[in-house]
């Protein structure tokens, strides 16, 4: 590691650098054979939240099953055909991954081969401070390509030419801008060039994979100055051309509604800022990113915002629920913190109780269910006295 750079973490005081299931499988595939990489090492480093450990190898997947084998520990071809092994650890489960080549790629996918260079492993990958390799007794880091510089000033850099790097895969594209919302400060101009250049390119890429991305920059905390960026650059009309000005200025209002009453970040409520409020284009979005039925559900109700009346907090968290009411409140900049922890009550009248009063099983039951409940809701859930009160008008007068 590059000692005259200061990072506000430490591998050496991090924890999971320790867990015992690591050193189960360092002692499995030997230590001078494997390397901690990525992620990890990126976001110990600069002191924030590890989730997930991935583990590089000169082993081919074979090894590394046989040799886990031996050991005891149990693992899943997850990915075998890119040389990817899942080793199952009592801390959580370790991706192992046998050095690679790209032989050819198409912008979708690659076609790789086994290597045995680290530098030739970390030259595959798209960002300089994803390249970082961690020897996993020592912990001595093995940067190539300047990686350590880069994220010491936050830049999110290609590996090589950038034209190039997305050139063998096209969702690097919204990976960079991803990365840029979350660790960038100082701006890589060569990668702003090459992702407006490139930026119709992302046609060709699935609507899955493109969803996922946007997803998940738009759950990060602070996403709507690169989204802003992006659309100025025309990136982000290749994805989503519904999205003009008016709606990334939506978006940072959202944001600032979330923080000031507490909400946590939230994708699908802030891809709803981010289109009109339309239920129609909010199906046809859903439908070109293959967002399953219950996202698909909440953008467009979300995109209905105009058409509830934001006064009734309760009464529209009865009808739609708390997450649905609370996505509309705050894409209209009302309050939605007095439902955040609101238990929705549960109307008592049973069709029974109004069959006993002598009314035939059948539609006119429900008519006289959902006149009561209406009116119950209105005047804010009382009691079953009044629940009575309100029975007796609805009855047919004889």
């Amino acid at each position: 590691m590059d000692n005259s750079l200061t990072f506000a973490g430490s591998l050496a005081a991090a924890q999971w650098p320790r867990r015992a299931g690591l050193r189960a499988l360092t002692a499995a595939l030997g230590a001078d054979n494997i390397r901690w990489v990525g992620g990890a090492v990126r976001d110990t480093l600069i002191d924030m939240a590890v989730r997930d450990v991935d583990c590089a190898t000169t082993h081919t997947p074979d090894k590394v099953i046989d040799l886990c084998a031996a050991a005891g520990i149990r693992t899943v071809p997850t990915g075998i055909d890119h040389g990817t092994v899942t080793a199952v650890l009592e801390d959580g489960p370790v991706e192992v991954t046998t050095l690679r080549r790209d032989v050819a790629t198409d912008g979708r996918r690659a076609v790789v081969a086994f290597a045995s260079d680290w530098r030739e492993d970390a030259a595959r990958r798209d960002f300089t401070i994803n390249a970082l390799y961690a020897h996993p007794e020592t912990l001595e880091i093995s940067d190539y390509f300047g990686g350590l510089d880069d994220l010491a000033t936050r830049r999110v850099r290609f590996i090589g030419d950038a034209r190039a790097r997305i050139a063998e895969d096209h969702l690097r594209i919204l990976r960079y801008y991803r990365f840029q919302a979350r660790f960038g400060a100082d701006l890589d101009a060569e990668a702003e060039e090459a992702c407006a250049e490139l930026s119709a390119t992302l046609k060709g890429l699935s609507r899955e994979r493109v969803a996922s991305e946007i997803l998940s920059l738009l759950s990060l905390p602070a996403p709507h100055t690169t989204i802003a960026r992006m659309r100025t650059r025309g990136v982000f009309g290749v994805i989503l051309p519904e999205t003009c000005a008016v709606h990334v200025a939506a978006l940072d209002a959202l944001i600032t509604h979330e923080n000031e009453q507490g909400f946590a970040p939230d994708a699908l409520r802030r891809l709803a800022a981010l289109l009109p409020p339309s239920p129609e284009v909010a199906g046809d979005v859903a439908a070109r990113l293959r967002l399953s039925r219950a996202q698909r559900a909440r953008l467009v109700s979300a995109a209905e915002r105009l058409t509830c009346d934001a006064q009734d907090v309760y009464a529209l968290a009865y009808r739609l629920g708390t997450q649905f009411a609370a996505d509309r409140l705050l894409l209209l900049g009302e309050d939605a913190q007095v439902i955040s922890d609101w238990q929705r009550p549960t109307f008592p009248l049973k069709g029974g109780t109004i069959v006993a009063r002598g009314i035939a099983a059948g539609p006119q039951v429900a008519r006289i269910m959902q006149a009561v409940e209406r009116r119950w809701v209105e005047e804010g859930f009382p009691g079953d006295a009044r629940i009575e009160e309100m029975l007796r008008e609805e009855l047919p007068q004889t």
